[in-house]
């Protein structure tokens, strides 16, 4: 048996409605999609703004400050389309006017006056800025925080078996919950591929590209033989360059331990040996991906034993104004050793930590392992 509809009007409103018909296309006015809940609001808040400024001119000042307004113009810039927010502010300045004439030019001071003019600029720019987003309200913002959690599970490793163990760190220039370096990574059986990317700029600059290419080599890493050499077709085919892009990318058998290193530009990999217990520098090395549309890498095979390790890194840690890379790269070999006394994993922090003190750069360090 099929239960009946609940009406949007209740019967009693609707009977009433039925009583006034001019209320019928008022209320059709007022509920337009999108556009009737910002006439809505404007009408809301035009109303406020009437009742505070007819209550500070006839009543008191100091109850009904005209002050009172300036949330009412910041709920405009958050909530209302520019359109309506010039009404709204016609509104606001109509009745700063009005109550200036009922209580004196006096009462109306200058700080005042220079508070409502800037938050009038600050309203304005706020909703140009969601304008051209087509969002309302904080929703902006609450898009940016989702694409900052997406990249952040993007660049965690996927599951590995109990003999393995791995340590990611990510550390953005200023702060920033964005920024040019970001890890993709699969794993398909006893397979796992990751690829760490280092996107030229820092910080926010280069938030944005990179936001947009971890989708792309995500969607590459694990579909194509060769990720490299297809992530450098997809760059060269773009019409505009917007910097250099480097990316070393390892493919590891979980079983055997054998491993494939190949790079495009980007800082070479290093693997602490057991045997001898010290970090050898990986030869792989390749161009910057987007130059040349043949890439070439020329790739590094291994096997990683147990108590060894492969550890990645971004430029960020190695380079630094005025100095040699190559000398980065000692310092950072150096500093490496510390990592032996308290393990990899309480360690990788405190390395990224210790070479990225002095300069403000985007850095990145994965840590991969056989304890």
């Amino acid at each position: 048996m099929s239960s009946r509809p609940v009406p949007l009007i209740p019967p009693g409103l609707r009977a009433f409605l039925v009583r006034v018909p001019l209320l019928v296309p008022i209320v059709r006015f007022l509920r337009r999609g999108p556009l009737g809940r910002d006439r809505n609001l404007l009408i809301t808040l035009i109303v406020l703004t009437v009742v505070i400024a007819g209550l500070a001119a006839r009543v008191s000042m100091e109850w009904f400050s005209p002050a009172l307004m300036i949330p009412i113009t910041l709920v405009g810039g958050l909530q209302l389309r520019l359109r309506s927010l010039a009404k709204l502010l016609c509104a606001v300045a109509a009745a700063l006017l009005y109550v200036g004439v009922a209580r004196g030019v006096g009462h109306i001071g200058p700080g005042l006056l220079v508070t409502f003019g800037f938050t009038t600029v600050l309203a304005a720019l706020m909703a140009r800025t969601r304008g051209k987003l087509g969002v309302q309200g904080l929703r902006g913002d609450a898009m940016l925080l989702e694409l900052r959690d997406r990249l952040k599970n993007q660049s965690e490793l996927p599951p590995l078996p109990k003999d393995w163990d791995s340590r990611v760190v990510l550390k953005q220039a200023g702060g920033s919950s964005f920024g040019g370096d970001f890890l993709v990574s699969m794993r398909e059986g006893d397979t796992v591929e990751l690829a760490l990317v280092d996107v030229s700029g820092k910080g926010v600059d280069a938030g944005t590209r990179a936001l947009m290419l971890s989708g792309t080599f995500g969607g590459l890493l694990g579909s194509v033989d060769d990720f490299l050499p297809a992530c450098n077709t997809y760059l060269h085919r773009q019409r505009e360059a917007e910097g250099f892009v480097t990316a070393v990318h390892v493919r590891l058998n979980l079983v055997t331990g054998e491993y494939v290193i190949t790079s495009a530009g980007h800082p070479p990999v290093v693997k602490f040996e057991a045997g001898t217990g010290t970090w050898r520098v990986s030869p792989a090395k390749g161009v910057v991906l987007g130059i040349v549309p043949d890439l070439h890498c020329e790739p590094d095979r291994g096997t990683l034993r147990k108590g060894e390790a492969l550890m990645l890194y971004t430029d960020g840690l190695i380079e630094q104004p005025g100095r040699d890379i190559d000398a980065g790269l000692d310092r950072l070999l150096g500093e490496a050793e510390r990592l032996l006394p308290s393990g990899f994993r309480d360690g990788a922090r405190n390395l990224v930590t210790s070479m990225s003190a002095g300069h403000n750069d985007d850095c990145a360090l994965i840590l991969i392992w056989r304890p």
